[in-house]
């Protein structure tokens, strides 16, 4: 790979990692060929951005990117970079439900959501994290329940005079 090529590399890393909010590496070493296409293509289809660069290309994108330098030392083995941008969590359901539990690979190296680094561990936390729509709605749905409930509060008690109102009409008509 030529230099002009490296830097072009490192150039579309840093842009790639710009907006995002939530950069995953991913050992994928071992992994077939197979395996790897439908990786690919399940990221693709959670809206999720994945590139495969050599680590020391990834490492100088995210020193130039700023903010990353506590983990430019985990960037072991064939790494790719799977990067989260509306919702930082979808990664790592992609992943969760790829791997296979009996198998090493692909493995998470590190996460990084908003500034916070993650462990390979915290795979299953990061994967049951809602997303940003998930959250928008409860939010939606917390600010509309009161009204809702004042709603239902004023329809009961015009409900209950119209009862009030049929009752008196009724001992009216019998007396």
């Amino acid at each position: 790979m030529t230099k002009t090529k490296k830097g072009e590399v490192v150039t579309e890393l840093a842009e790639l990692f710009e907006g995002a909010s939530g950069v995953y590496s991913i050992d994928f070493t071992g992994l077939n060929v197979a395996s790897t296409l439908k990786l690919r293509r399940a990221f693709r289809n959670a809206g999720v951005t994945y590139r495969v660069a050599k680590n020391t290309l990834v490492r100088r994108a995210l020193s130039d990117k700023g903010g990353y330098e506590d983990v430019t030392a985990r960037l072991i083995g064939q790494s790719g970079i799977a990067i989260g941008y509306d919702d930082p969590a979808a990664p790592a359901r992609v992943l969760k439900e790829f791997i296979d539990p009996k198998a090493e690979f692909p493995k998470l190296n590190f996460a990084v959501i908003d500034g916070q680094i993650f462990e390979s561990k915290a795979l299953a936390e990061l994967a049951s994290m809602p997303s940003r729509m998930e959250l928008l709605g409860s939010i939606v749905g917390s600010i509309n329940a009161p009204a809702s409930g004042i709603v239902g509060a004023i329809n009961a008690v015009m409900r209950d005079l119209g009862s009030v109102i049929e009752e008196v009409a009724r001992s009216k008509e019998a007396a």
